[in-house]
């Protein structure tokens, strides 16, 4: 299996934002944009793997600025890690006012995809060639936020299995709830 470096499968997906997209507020939904995240991150991560992707998880998704009626909406899309079968695509989204020429940093995050082959199997993907210190930086930071989200992974589960319901009252005292009084 050979090697592909990061340009081989960098994406962009540009497109214009219309009203059917937009919520009550005149502003983009949340959804449409991440539809259109989806699309890159798939896109992306099948170049490099050369086969069929599927979105495993989406991390760090925060909107930073809305996104308006009438801008162009470019969502860049790079493999910034890869493990055996599983690759980590960072996406930057950028929108950008037609009229006035703005553009706004609107949202990144990061999708990890795994390669399925034609048994529908995990199949085991391309390394990943870094050819200069912004693909090194990228790949090492896909690590650590690998590291993190089995931290917390493992952290929530156990956060889900300790639930005390007997101490209740103590625990949610301070908390905007009512227990009515029959339990």
């Amino acid at each position: 299996m050979e090697a592909r470096p990061v340009k081989y499968s960098r994406t962009t997906i540009t497109e214009l934002m219309i009203p059917s997209y937009a919520n009550f507020g005149g502003k983009i939904h949340g959804g449409i944009l991440l539809s259109l995240m989806d699309k890159v991150a798939y896109a992306c991560a099948s170049k490099h793997a050369g086969t069929y992707c599927v979105t495993v998880s989406v991390d760090k998704v925060g909107f930073l600025q809305p996104v308006e009626v009438g801008e162009l909406v470019s969502l860049k899309a790079s493999v910034n890690y890869v493990g055996r079968t599983s690759l980590m695509v960072g996406i930057r989204v950028e929108s950008q006012n037609i009229k006035t020429g703005e553009m706004k940093h609107t949202n990144s995050c990061y999708f990890t995809m795994v390669a399925k082959g034609d048994d529908n199997q995990p199949m085991e993907v391309p390394p990943l060639v870094l050819e200069n210190e912004e693909d090194i930086k990228r790949f090492i930071e896909a690590m650590r936020v690998r590291k993190i989200k089995e931290k917390m992974h493992d952290e929530m589960n156990d956060a889900k299995s300790a639930v005390e319901v007997a101490h209740a009252k103590k625990i949610l005292k301070n908390e905007r709830c009512i227990i009515p009084s029959q339990h």
